[in-house]
């Protein structure tokens, strides 16, 4: 089980990566990103699909937690109110990459089964 454990952790963080090089494809990147994840998270389609939607998720969260300290840090109050409003838009864009991610994942896990 620890195998498989660290097997979905890895493909969470790669498809992560590779949602982050291929951002310029607007459908394709989030797709590949999760087909990647779910290909290295094994598992199954749902543990695939999970890997996916998680890599897209995380990135979100990721890029959220920078764009609010980073405003906070060089802009005080207005930079953390515009670093807020920007991290809303991120997080409903993590929604895009979350669900494309998923159908990646599911389709790459399911290939590999």
């Amino acid at each position: 089980m620890a195998g498989k454990s660290g097997s979905f952790w890895l493909g969470v963080i790669v498809g992560f990566v590779v949602m982050l090089l291929l951002n310029s494809l607007p459908v394709l990147g989030p797709i590949i990103g999760g087909f990647v994840a779910g290909i290295i998270g094994r598992g199954g389609a749902w543990n695939g699909a999970v890997a996916g939607f998680t890599s897209g998720i995380l990135g979100a969260i990721i890029i959220s937690v920078i764009f609010i300290v980073g405003g906070s840090l060089f802009l005080g109050i207005p930079g953390f109110l515009l670093g807020l409003g920007s991290s809303l838009i991120v997080i409903l864009a993590a929604l895009y990459f979350g669900i494309l991610g998923f159908a990646g994942g599911a389709i790459g896990a399911a290939i590999i089964r």
